[in-house]
């Protein structure tokens, strides 16, 4: 009889300052997958789902298809949305009959109205179905703030290690490469935690750069200890006001629990000890702007404070409205504008007129743009992605979108459904070459650069005001542990 193992993916970062929740709405619209469907997606993903099933495939294990439900990052989920979800998710798992192991795929850090640590509710419901010998294997984003009862509920968990997140798949595939190993009884997975009170800066998070290539260099070389399997950085998710906001390490050794503390401790000792290189620095408004048109290379300007994959809106107008006020072109900004897409459908191409444009939601940045335009192109806005950049996905769909230039100022691409900059595809499916602008806004932090590094020679990340902006000391925490760094100085014992 086939070893059978169970795959659940239940997906979302929560931006608890973000005053819209997040609804089921959100989740039909990017994935509530079950069975066959499920299958499908899984089969040619880049997601950690698509590894889970290319491992068990060559490890001979059965793939059964129990629910993925992702969405885009916005706010809290709904009290119904996250009932809703744990009920799907409860009931695909009683109806698929003997299993013999978990994969499952939390993100890390979602909330929802009712239940902040609701990665935690649910991982823990999980096991209160299957019991305690089942073994369960997870994946993590690395902005994941992990919860001690995500670790309790699962017997292994292991973080991408790439931000931007190219690695999710392989993620996949060394999760459930444990969880075979554990299945078939070569290894005891047991793991370590540690939490120090550190939260790192949104902007000190590229895992190539200083300081993480330095903290991700320690884990590398921890990896060769004897009996340990696996290590992983939780660099956190700063816009989530939980108790467990902030950095975590897991290890996961081979049945030596205090071996996989001591690793855990170890890297969190040296994150105390360089605080403060992972606290907040960037350029501001104007700093970036005067660098970006003082050189000849193509520039890639990252509005930190309107990250759509931190759960803004991506309708902030304030660097549209400077490169239109400097007539800074060729130059490029994205938009999320479903009122500004629907009148442009409206009209035609090589239509010129006033248009108003972004600024209507939560955004910060700014009131909505006033400007003498042109529409230039008008469509549907799906596209697909192939290559292994941030988030693994494979296809977007940014609704109906329009293509507007600015007189003696940039081209906005104008779009009706929320879709962060993780494509190029978001640009050529709309007739744009990238590489004819000399400035791209792109409304990010570090997760565009997987996409953007192929067209653009340099990358300021910009201090934009806003609820994803980069010095999480302008937030209003409530539920935050304290004292906490970067919030509070903390007392840290001579570890030399």
């Amino acid at each position: 009889m086939a070893t059978r193992i169970g795959v659940l993916a239940i997906q979302h970062e929560s931006n608890t300052f973000v005053p819209r929740c997040t609804t089921m709405a959100e989740f039909r619209r990017d994935a509530l997958l079950t069975g066959d469907d499920m299958v499908d997606y899984c089969r040619d993903s880049q997601h950690e789902t698509g590894g889970f099933w290319k491992q068990l495939q060559v490890d001979g294990l059965e793939f059964v298809p129990l629910l993925l439900a992702m969405a885009t990052p916005g706010g809290p989920l709904a009290r119904e949305t996250a009932d809703e979800l744990v009920e799907l998710a409860i009931t695909t798992l009683r109806g698929a009959g003997s299993l013999d192991g978990l994969l499952v795929a939390p993100h890390g850090a979602a909330v929802s109205e009712s239940i902040r640590d609701f990665d935690g509710h649910w991982l823990q419901r999980i096991r209160g179905e299957v019991g305690e010998r089942l073994p369960i294997v997870g994946t993590l984003d690395p902005h994941a703030n992990i919860s001690r009862r995500m670790v309790a509920a699962t017997d292994a968990l292991v973080a991408y290690r790439t931000n931007p997140h190219i690695d999710q798949h392989r993620t996949g595939r060394i999760a459930a490469r444990l969880l075979t190993r554990a299945v078939q009884s070569e290894v005891t997975l047991t793991q370590g935690f540690s939490q120090p009170p550190v939260a790192i800066s949104i902007d000190r998070q590229a895992t190539s750069e200083s300081p993480c290539r330095e903290l991700y260099r320690l884990a590398d070389h921890l990896l060769q200890a004897r009996d340990v399997l696996s290590n992983s950085i939780a660099l956190g998710f700063p816009y989530a006001d939980v108790e467990e906001m902030g950095t975590s390490f897991v290890v996961v050794t081979d049945g030596t629990h205090q071996r996989a503390q001591s690793h855990a401790d170890e890297l969190a000792d040296y994150l105390l000890s360089h605080r403060k290189d992972f606290a907040c620095g960037l350029s501001s408004v104007e700093e970036a702007l005067h660098e970006a048109t003082a050189t000849e290379d193509r520039v890639c300007l990252l509005d930190v404070g309107d990250n759509v994959g931190g759960g803004a809106a991506g309708d902030g107008t304030l660097l549209a409205r400077k490169l239109l006020e400097k007539q800074l072109t060729p130059s490029l900004v994205c938009l999320w504008d479903p009122h500004a897409v629907a009148k442009a459908s409206s009209l035609e191409v090589d239509w010129k007129g006033k248009f108003v444009m972004g600024g209507r939601g939560t955004s910060q940045q700014g009131a909505p743009l006033e400007a003498l335009v042109s529409v230039e192109w008008l469509g549907d806005g799906y596209f697909e992605e192939s290559a292994p950049v941030h988030g693994g996905r494979n296809t977007y769909d940014m609704g109906a979108t329009a293509v507007v230039r600015c007189d003696n100022g940039p081209t906005l691409l104008l779009m009706s459904k929320r879709v962060p900059p993780f494509s190029l595809g978001q640009l050529t499916a709309c007739g744009l070459d990238p590489k004819n602008f000399q400035v791209i806004v792109a409304k990010g932090v570090n997760a565009p650069i997987a996409a953007y590094q192929a067209v653009c020679d340099r990358f300021i990340r910009v201090d934009t005001p806003g609820i994803t902006c980069a010095n999480m000391t302008r937030l209003d925490f409530r539920h935050r542990r304290r004292p906490m760094f970067p919030f509070e100085e903390i007392a840290v014992p001579d570890l030399k």
